[in-house]
């Protein structure tokens, strides 16, 4: 007697397919993963001469893919001119401090002299025009008292006498005191204006110089947005050629997967066919079911006869 069993198969091209795919599976655990060209391969110690030669195999294979998928790269933007524009600009205003505190220590000093920073730098240029506008009007009011004491004398008779000559000695000898004390004055007054000056200028310089630590942290900022700026860009850089090592590296590997992918896809849409005949033991008749329970019991008894 027999049954008949419905075995549900895939259709024999796409078993060809299957079997296609097992064999390129197996045949790919076989060849090394290598990512870098033929010039990248050096044999290594201990290594056997086919292994060295599947791994030339290998990077001839992935220079090929490499050129191949040459199009497929992924690649990255350079910075365009507004970008570079904008760190010269910057780089350029890294320590444009320093020159006001070059300028600040030139006024520390005593302020004599004439170089840099010294009180003369700082006199008025019109000083000595003033001076001498001042004596010249100094020196005609003394002429009219001088000519007043000789008007007055001439009228008293006294002229050429001798209390004409002490009025004018006294009147001479005051005149020069007050001029030396006028030119002393405008002198003092025009280097007190020249200190205060140059006081001042001292003190906006350190005013500037005082904001050194903030205009430092600005630099520092400054420089490393742009090196942060430049590593993303390197990093970038380096990703962009990872990923296109890795696309050359692992293309077998993906192209087999989505090989396998469509295949399993194939085989879950087709519907199995097939009839298969299998036979079947007979049900056990009396004369089985009897000598069977004889053996049994010959064998409890010879167990007991032990």
């Amino acid at each position: 007697m027999s049954t008949q069993t419905t075995v549900s198969r895939p259709a024999p091209f796409v078993e060809d397919i299957g079997k296609d795919l097992a064999k390129q599976a197996v045949a790919m655990t076989g060849v090394p993963v290598v990512s870098t060209g033929i010039t990248g391969i050096s044999r290594q110690p201990g290594e056997t001469a086919e292994g060295f030669k599947a791994r030339q195999d290998a990077a001839r294979a992935f220079t090929t893919r490499q050129e191949s998928l040459a199009g497929l790269a992924p690649q990255v933007a350079g910075q365009d001119a507004l970008q570079r524009q904008a760190q010269t600009l910057a780089q350029q205003g890294v320590g444009s401090f320093q020159p006001f505190l070059a300028s600040a220590q030139t006024l520390t000093g005593a302020g004599g002299g004439t170089g840099a920073g010294s009180i003369s730098q700082f006199m008025s240029p019109y000083q000595s025009q003033v001076i001498d506008a001042s004596l010249k009007e100094f020196d005609r009011n003394a002429q009219i008292q001088q000519k007043q004491i000789a008007d007055r004398a001439i009228a008293s008779g006294a002229f050429g006498g001798g209390r004409e000559g002490v009025e004018q000695a006294e009147f001479m000898k005051n005149t020069g005191m007050n001029r030396a004390q006028l030119q002393a004055n405008l002198l003092n007054q025009g280097f007190n204006q020249a200190q205060a000056a140059r006081q001042q200028q001292f003190a906006n310089q350190m005013g500037l110089a005082s904001a050194l630590p903030s205009l430092q942290a600005g630099d520092i900022s400054t420089l490393g947005s742009l090196g942060a700026l430049n590593q993303a860009q390197q990093q970038a850089q380096l990703d962009a050629q990872r990923e296109a090592t890795r696309m050359a590296t692992y293309q077998p590997q993906e192209q087999l997967q989505q090989y396998g992918n469509l295949v399993t896809g194939i085989m879950g849409g087709m519907q199995g066919s097939g009839t298969v005949t299998q036979p079947q033991p007979p049900a056990p008749g009396f004369l089985q079911t009897a000598l069977g329970a004889a053996a049994t019991g010959a064998g409890i008894y010879g167990a007991f006869r032990r």
